[in-house]
């Protein structure tokens, strides 16, 4: 086992002060500055094309044939490019618009529409422990994106565990363990054993500490390896009896380079272990960031949180609007 002492739990925050506010405000700036650079290469693909589509200033065949072509390269998939074409069509004609400028704020409207349903917080509140299940694919960053979380839940307060489920890869508990002294937070782990064994035990070691949020890792898998699918729902049957209203929150991670592939991987992976949220990564990668509207529309989970870095900072909430305008500027 390896861990480290846990800080005091920390005060309740106090009113936000002036300076406060306003240091609040500049980070939120940030974060979107760094979310459109972040979305560079899907708005290199999509955002920077539209203007030359929009330039006649008319909802007619050919434009509606273009944008048909555009969107579904920017994996936005078939189902929600044909809604969001149905969608502009509709609001041509209602509102009568003639100019480029009202085309292109009626397609990011449309958009908007179609990803807020997605913009959902995760409510720490409910439950102390508060156990969240990490899984995805290998390579689509589960490991760094629980140190980020960590560093995360932290910021707001609150008390981490992690749990180094992946028993299969040891550089994975190697990498949890060097997260969790970068934020100082404990980290239960066996050299070799059976990943639900760790992470039932974590749930204990949280329980009796006092922790309010555990961070359980999972091997990599691929949704094709039916007898590992098989492994991860027993990992989640043994969390519920550890705590039988666990997990809390399932995570599935999911690469953004990944595109289509990713739709599929929320469809196999929701019907072994029932995922309730996403975290969508590598962003500033892809051209690909599309795939959100295609998730949207044919298994709408939460996306909970979007990475645009390797940064321990660049990981936070998803925002609907923020997300859309960095598409479309």
């Amino acid at each position: 086992m390896f861990g480290f002492s846990r800080k005091s739990p920390a005060p309740p925050p106090a009113s936000p002060t002036p300076a406060g506010v306003e240091a609040a405000a500049e980070a939120s700036s940030s974060w979107r500055l760094r979310l459109k650079s972040g979305l560079s290469r899907t708005r290199a693909q999509f955002g920077g094309k539209l203007k030359s589509l929009f330039s006649r200033g008319k909802v007619d065949d050919q434009l509606l044939e273009d944008l048909e072509a555009l969107l579904l390269t920017s994996d936005v998939g078939l189902d929600a490019t044909q809604h969001l074409l149905y969608q502009l069509k509709t609001r041509a004609k209602r509102d009568r618009l003639d100019t480029p400028e009202a085309i292109h704020k009626a397609l990011a409207d449309a958009m908007f529409d179609l990803l807020r349903p997605l913009e959902e917080a995760l409510d720490l509140a409910t439950h102390r422990p508060f156990i969240i299940m990490i899984a995805g694919v290998n390579g689509a960053g589960k490991t760094t994106s629980i140190g980020k979380l960590a560093k995360y839940f932290q910021a707001q307060g609150r008390s981490v565990l992690l749990a180094a489920g992946d028993t299969f890869r040891a550089a994975a508990r190697e990498q949890l363990q060097t997260w969790g002294e970068r934020n100082n937070v404990t980290v239960i782990s066996q050299q070799s054993g059976d990943s639900a064994a760790v992470i039932f035990d974590a749930i204990g070691a949280a329980r009796a500490r006092g922790i309010d949020v555990v961070l359980a890792d999972t091997a990599g898998r691929l949704p094709t390896q039916l007898h590992l699918m098989d492994e991860i729902a027993k990992v989640r049957r043994v969390i519920q009896k550890a705590d039988p209203s666990g997990p809390h929150e399932t995570l599935l991670v999911l690469d953004a380079t990944f595109g289509q592939n990713a739709l599929q991987q929320v469809i196999a992976f929701d019907k072994a272990i029932q995922v309730s949220g996403l975290v969508l990564t590598k962003l500033d990668g892809s051209a690909r960031g599309g795939v959100v509207a295609a998730i949207a529309r044919q298994c709408p989970k939460p996306v909970r949180f979007v990475g645009v870095g390797e940064g321990i900072d660049d990981l936070r909430p998803f925002h609907a609007r923020d997300f859309v305008d960095a598409l479309f500027e």
